[in-house]
């Protein structure tokens, strides 16, 4: 969508019903339409007065579900944060004293209509990110203060009408621009949509946006060469876009933007809200035609509001309580900026110094502060709670209950998540699953094992036995260290999709443990094909078959026991730290090294899956009567020689029903991790 043409669309007036119907016009008429400027001085409950075609004809672009929209009508009150520091008293601090606490809100109020667009405005460190996190119910921690939509607090019905975009633009690297939006779509689509529609509405996402010319281009990402900043940002925008939200909150969408590029961002959002939605964004440093394209304006200082009410406004306001711009046409954005920093302009000084700064100390940036904090409580925060209180959305609140059975139910079905979630991830891993480093490592230790080994016969059978051991250490080490990659990694992206209600935790874990499997087994197989038979182990085809069962049982359970610590500590090098110790805990009680383990310590042993595999490996190699040459002219029994002997083989059977309970315990364990540690 091309960016309105501001000087046109101030000429256009008319009735908003009337221009809604106009939906037949070139884009371009659509865009000059849509720039109408709303009304501050309409009745405050709006949402309540949208003329049911005004909403249909301005969401007929929009409108991914292709029916009338849910308006949402967004209000906090008194909303105050504070978050606990660390102490640096270091040990001779008393323990009686508190612990430090920092304000990072500070009793922040306003409302947002749909169909207007408030800004939020501030310096670094002034809590407009904070504030947003808040609205989205997405932040941590207690938070003092009323929340609430169309009157009612956060809830799941909520969370999925409501669209998040963070600063931080968290994309699968792998993926296209069209399939991350593709998948987008089939996963927060409502289920009664065709398959085609919603591709469609990914690509009219596409469009809007303007990624035509990269939308078969891969996103990229830190180690992966992509798409640019600014595409990269749009494209984050896009996949919130998809449902069309009825409650729309970005984080700085124009960061790392040029001016054009930002300008069709925000003439978007502006499109979007006269739909009937109600967008809230926090922007840093926009230019004088961005803000004129904000309805409402929310200003911090320090975590205190010190201005919220119409953009049009705040320049008169400022001026009617002492504080004038140094010289004409400065862009508002700036002047706001500057007095939420405590720094005022010198009026006396001549137009040509501009922004000449007062020599002002800390303390008169802090005096100024509190100054407009308290012009703040004093002339606007009365009238505010006023405005807040007077809109009741009964019709909202009514229709909120009617339809929360409804609401509450997940748009897509669980198989269709889980084929969804299987596909996309196939498709993302696969590049890392099959790269070349990878392979060249197995394939290498496989033809040197081989030729280390090769053609050794049960003569040697203490080498026979070291083969079969360094089988089930080497894929006991190797999947578990790439497994505790895995939820780390991808937390931040599940708690972003989590948050959005995209899919249940339940078709994501199932779908990662299926798409895994063929990716995990294929090396193993190709590994132990290679090195059994160079190696000389027993030439036949079931003691071939039933080892490479084993090596592949004792993968899975490896990499079960990686995805467990993974989920559970969700930090790589914590992780890595306590496998390393715990595989080499297993490695020592396998029953390769020590056969006589002290008593009091011999149960780490039976928690070792290394140990049961290395005794189903010497149970199918060998026949409990099978024998050697142990001297010249001697043949001893196999399961005689030291080395095995104190192995125990006698039921294998157990053996195989350990590792299975391995299996399903440590699966089982990563999936309450996870359920327990990232947001339902």
């Amino acid at each position: 969508m091309m960016p309105p043409d501001q000087e046109s669309a101030s000429s256009i007036t008319g009735n908003p019903a009337n221009i809604g119907t106009k939906t037949n016009r070139a884009h371009e008429s659509v865009a000059l339409q849509i720039d109408q400027p709303t009304s501050n001085v309409i009745n405050p409950c709006v949402d309540d007065q949208i003329p049911h075609h005004h909403q249909q004809a301005n969401a007929v672009r929009a409108s991914i579900l292709r029916q009338s929209l849910r308006p949402v009508t967004l209000k906090f009150e008194d909303v105050s944060y504070s978050i606990g520091l660390k102490s640096t008293g270091g040990a001779c601090l008393s323990s009686s004293h508190a612990k430090p606490i920092r304000s990072v809100l500070n009793g922040v109020s306003g409302i947002v209509r749909p169909g207007e667009l408030l800004a939020m405005l501030g310096p670094s460190g002034s809590g407009k990110t904070t504030l947003l996190t808040a609205l989205a119910g997405r932040l941590p921690g207690k938070i003092s203060g009323s929340i609430t939509y169309n009157g009612q607090p956060f809830s799941s019905a909520m969370k999925r009408k409501a669209g998040f975009v963070s600063q931080d633009d968290i994309l699968y690297p792998h993926l296209t621009v069209l399939e991350t939006l593709t998948y987008a779509a089939f996963l927060r689509l409502p289920k009664n949509l065709t398959k085609k529609e919603k591709i469609e509405q990914a690509e009219l996402i596409i469009m809007e946006l303007g990624l035509i010319r990269c939308r078969n281009s891969m996103v990229g990402g830190p180690l992966v060469r992509g798409i640019s900043g600014g595409e990269r940002k749009r494209v984050s925008i896009g996949q919130e876009m998809l449902v069309n939200p009825s409650l729309l909150l970005l984080d700085e969408p124009t960061s790392g933007l040029d001016s054009t590029t930002a300008q069709r961002i925000v003439a978007t959002l502006r499109w979007v809200a006269r739909g009937g939605r109600t967008v809230v964004t926090t922007i840093h440093q926009p230019s004088s035609r961005l803000y004129r394209m904000f309805d409402k304006v929310l200003v911090l200082s320090e975590g205190y509001p010190i201005y919220c009410g119409g953009a049009n406004l705040v320049m008169d306001y400022f001026a009617s309580i002492g504080y004038v711009p140094g010289f004409n046409l400065v862009n508002p954005a700036d002047f706001l900026l500057d007095l939420a920093n405590g720094v005022t302009t010198d009026t006396r000084q001549d137009d040509q110094t501009e922004f000449q700064v007062k020599p002002d100390t800390l303390d008169d940036k802090n005096s100024t502060r509190q100054y407009l904090v308290s012009c703040y409580k004093k002339h606007l925060c009365p009238a505010l709670k006023d405005e807040i209180q007077q809109c009741l959305p009964a019709r909202s609140q009514g229709l909120l209950a009617s339809r929360n059975g409804s609401e509450n139910q997940w748009t897509t079905s669980w198989w269709l998540q889980f084929k969804v979630l299987l596909s996309r991830g196939v498709k993302e891993r696969r590049h890392e699953s099959y790269s070349g480093l990878r392979i060249f490592q197995v394939m290498s230790v496989s033809i040197l094992s081989g030729l280390l080994w090769w053609h050794s016969g049960t003569v040697h059978i203490q080498d026979q036995v070291g083969l079969l051991f360094f089988f089930s250490i080497f894929w006991g080490f190797f999947p578990l260290f790439n497994a505790i990659f895995a939820f780390p990694q991808e937390r931040p992206m599940l708690i972003k999709e989590r948050s959005s209600g995209m899919y249940r935790l339940s078709s994501y874990y199932f779908a990662r443990m299926i798409g895994d499997l063929p990716m995990e087994l294929v090396l193993p197989t190709i590994f132990i094909t290679t090195t059994y038979w160079m190696g000389g182990l027993k030439p036949s085809i079931i003691s071939f078959i039933l080892t490479l069962l084993i090596i592949l049982l004792n993968v899975l359970v490896s990499q079960g026991l990686g995805l467990a610590l993974g989920a559970i500590l969700m930090d790589v090098k914590q992780a890595t730290a306590l496998s390393s110790v715990t595989m080499l805990v297993f490695l020592l009680a396998s029953g390769y090294y020590i056969q006589h383990i002290p008593g009091f310590i011999s149960w780490i042993k039976f928690v070792s899956f290394s140990h049961y595999t290395y005794k189903l490996l010497i149970g199918v190699q060998y026949s409990k009567n099978e024998v050697y040459e142990c001297r010249i002219g001697v043949h001893c029994k196999v399961f005689d020689d030291p080395a095995i002997e104190f192995l125990g083989i006698d039921c294998l059977a157990k053996d195989v029903v350990a590792l299975i309970l391995m299996l399903v315990g440590y699966r089982l364990l990563a999936y309450v991790a996870l359920r327990f540690g990232q947001p339902h």
